[in-house]
């Protein structure tokens, strides 16, 4: 089956477990939606908005740092073998990076937790 795969473009499978309620709520949404399942998973789960709760302080150094990780990594030369874990590295590295500067923290937003 593995064989079949190397000429796609998404040739990486990712699964999950849901509840029967769980099953017929997505169900339902995919077909409100219009889409095909796997666009809409995609969609779903790439285009969300992820919060972190920390101090705006922090948070800033944070993103200055991540920042300055990513460009060490975006000038490494490396062989093939790392390439995937370099690769890897710079897309966690900026979707941190994008995530902390998104996001925006008051004092209101801890008094009501």
């Amino acid at each position: 089956m593995s064989g079949l795969d190397k000429n796609r473009f998404r040739n990486i499978t990712i699964s999950f477990w849901v509840s029967p309620e769980e099953k017929a709520e997505l169900e339902a949404r995919i077909k409100v939606c219009g889409m095909p399942k796997g666009e809409y998973f995609i969609k779903s789960l790439l285009h969300q908005r992820i919060e972190i709760s920390v101090g705006k302080y922090k948070s800033d150094r944070l993103a200055l740092e991540l920042k300055k990780l990513r460009e060490v990594f975006d000038n490494v030369t490396v062989d093939s073998e790392l390439r995937e874990v370099v690769n890897e590295s710079l897309a966690l590295l900026t979707q941190l990076q994008k995530v902390i500067t998104d996001n925006t923290v008051s004092v209101e937003d801890f008094a009501t937790k």
